[in-house]
């Protein structure tokens, strides 16, 4: 027997008293695990940024009325000259002096040739690091933070949350779940070959900058 019969014999046998007729939300699930936290804001913010960092992003924080200056910091410290934007972006966010290329259906190559993506987020989830993208109009289409080697990224710290599931809660109450692919970031693009190296830029951005704003 392959690897696969076996797999499948096994969940088979495990179904096997399963009705036919029943469906998933014929059966109450018991939510006995944690599923939100009792942390401050700061308490949030510090959370995340040490996760972020603890797999490889950089961060930095910024009042409001200073994230364009700390976006062009980064730039400048990343030798960012031309940068892909959303179509639909906070201008305020967007520092003077690089090229912007707005997407309007940039082709992959044109994504790729530019030097990074600038997006906003849906949300930031403490516990784990993750930023959350659902397609947002500060976020664009996939495509933006997937080909880029770069990516800077801007949670307003409104948008952090403690736990996975208070993310979850949060992404079905916009009445949008199942309609936008939802994609969860933990750090830079990482994967490890048959030998466990780890190799980072394979599925998406191989560096990833956080800017936190107030």
């Amino acid at each position: 027997m392959s690897g696969r019969d076996a797999v499948l014999a096994r969940i088979r046998s495990a179904l096997s008293d399963v009705p036919p007729s029943e469906t998933p939300e014929d059966v109450e699930v018991a939510r006995t695990y944690r599923r939100r936290t009792n942390w401050t804001r700061e308490e949030l913010v510090e959370r995340l940024a040490q996760r972020l960092v603890e797999y490889k992003a950089s961060v930095r924080r910024a009042l409001a009325g200073e994230v364009a200056a700390t976006v062009a910091d980064a730039c400048a410290r990343r030798a960012v000259r031309r940068l892909v934007v959303p179509e639909v972006l906070e201008s305020s966010w967007i520092p003077p002096g690089l090229e912007i290329l707005r997407d309007q259906g940039l082709t992959s190559e044109e994504l790729d040739a530019s030097d990074g993506v600038l997006t906003g987020c849906r949300l930031a989830i403490a516990e784990t690091g993750t930023i959350v993208l659902d397609g947002g109009a500060d976020q664009g289409r996939r495509a933006l933070s997937l080909v880029p080697d770069y990516h800077l990224c801007v949670v307003p710290v409104d948008r952090i949350v403690g736990t996975i599931p208070e993310a979850i809660e949060a992404l079905e109450s916009d009445g949008q779940a199942g309609l936008r692919a939802v994609t969860f970031i933990s750090g830079p693009s990482a994967t490890s070959d048959i030998e466990f190296r780890r190799v980072e830029g394979v599925h998406g951005p191989r560096t990833l900058d956080v800017v936190l704003s107030t």
